[in-house]
């Protein structure tokens, strides 16, 4: 009688080790990439504070506003506020995240600290209002690096999603707002009226180039379409574009007659193209489209560095 094989438990060991051994490469080779990432996101707020703000008396807002308008006011050094104010955040955010996420803040705003007292960034120019953009995209894209290294440069957004998670009535972007609604008030007295003003420029250049590091092109935007026509428009779309649509069953609130509402999710690059198939199949239909703050799984691929 032929008997039953057995796998060696040599062999059952050695290939759990083996997935074990390519779980930690893979892990490492994740965080040797976050850290990149980080110096990167370092040295580019460096080069926006030094490069450019700080010689105009600007500020950028959040955390890395308050240790601006506190080193104008007391003359302390930028590189020892900063790690200063945004040691409670840190703190805040080793408590709601983890470890790994406040080990790798603490070493991006430590690296920003040491990078803003050793090297030596130029003026890059006089012209306050190319110094408020620019400062601001250095700055936003900072901040942006940081966050896709898994670490920030800039407490505010831990203390927005700590007050939001305890607030019905305010969510995270209400909250940051608020914090620098007063952040640039405080700078009219502190830093005055027109630096105050620039400042709310390089806030803004900063916040946009931020969306763009973690959204990019690929920013989602679903779109809803009630239409006679549902069953042409979705097979365009899938034919087309790739996309998946969902369909509902309605009925119409006033006529009472049952419909089908279309939703997708695409790229901004693919909005024009979605109305334009719309268009060719039906004038009359009614298209809503958002924006999304976040989208995965589905027949959506998004790209990231973390």
């Amino acid at each position: 009688m032929k008997q039953p094989s057995h796998r060696s438990p040599n062999r059952v060991w050695s290939t759990l080790a083996s997935v074990a051994s390519f779980a930690v490469q893979k892990r490492q080779l994740r965080e040797m990439r976050n850290v990149v990432v980080i110096i990167l996101a370092a040295f580019s707020a460096a080069m926006g504070l030094h490069g450019f703000l700080m010689s105009s008396n600007f500020i950028d807002g959040g955390v890395t506003g308050v240790s601006m308008l506190l080193a104008t006011a007391t003359g302390l050094p930028l590189s020892v506020l900063l790690p200063l104010i945004n040691l409670p955040f840190i703190v805040l955010g080793y408590r709601q995240i983890g470890l790994a996420f406040a080990i790798r803040s603490t070493f991006a705003i430590g690296l920003l600290a040491i990078i803003l007292e050793v090297f030596h960034f130029p003026d890059v120019t006089e012209d306050l209002l190319l110094t408020a953009v620019f400062g601001g995209f250095f700055i936003g894209a900072g901040i942006g690096l940081a966050i896709r290294g898994g670490a920030v440069l800039d407490g505010t957004e831990i203390a927005a999603l700590l007050i939001s998670k305890r607030s019905h009535l305010l969510k995270v972007g209400d909250v940051i707002l608020g914090i620098n609604v007063v952040i640039f008030f405080i700078a009219i007295f502190v830093l005055g009226v027109e630096e105050a003003l620039y400042s709310i420029l390089t806030y803004i250049a900063a916040a946009k180039t931020l969306d763009f590091l973690i959204y990019g092109i690929e920013e989602y935007t679903a779109i809803t379409i009630v239409s006679d026509q549902s069953s042409k428009i979705r097979e365009r779309i899938m034919d087309e574009l790739g996309r998946g649509v969902t369909v509902y069953k309605a009925r119409g609130g006033k006529s009472g007659i049952d419909q089908e509402i279309l939703y997708c999710v695409v790229t901004r690059l693919e909005i024009g193209k979605v109305k334009a198939i719309i268009r060719e199949v039906d004038l009359s239909a009614f298209v809503v489209t958002h924006s999304l703050s976040d989208v995965q799984g589905g027949m959506v691929k998004r790209a990231g560095l973390h």
